[in-house]
């Protein structure tokens, strides 16, 4: 699932694994509140099974899935939420925290150094 992630997309298997050790497997039900837009955030999410629907200033901006994933800006700035993420069925995701997350980094310059070429061409 990871390599469908564009911020993950530059690494290899091994470092891939690496990432994927540290996350946790997280279950909701339909109808919770996966994360509420305007509060802080500290995880990323990639969504293994169900399905969210997602809003911001009580909006509807769509629907995401397996596949799908949701902050990858809080996992790098710990800054809040952009959004509010509800599950419209029951749900299997697998969530990393920012202090899982960098030491990881801090640790291993090759990851490190692709995924600040993902966050630049991101920028692009």
């Amino acid at each position: 699932m990871l390599k469908k992630v564009p911020l993950f997309s530059g690494l290899d298997d091994r470092e891939l694994e690496e990432i994927a050790g540290s996350m946790k497997e997280r279950r909701y039900s339909a109808g919770d509140t996966v994360t509420e837009e305007g509060a802080g955030g500290a995880g990323f999410f990639v969504i293994e099974d169900g399905a969210a629907d997602v809003s911001v200033d009580g909006q509807a901006r769509g629907a995401i899935g397996p596949g799908d994933y949701f902050g990858e800006i809080a996992l790098l700035t710990g800054s809040d939420r952009t959004a509010t993420i509800t599950a419209s069925s029951d749900m299997v995701c697998w969530g990393m925290t920012a202090w899982d997350f960098r030491p990881l980094v801090e640790s291993n310059s090759a990851i490190a150094w692709k995924l600040l070429t993902a966050m630049a061409e991101k920028l692009r």
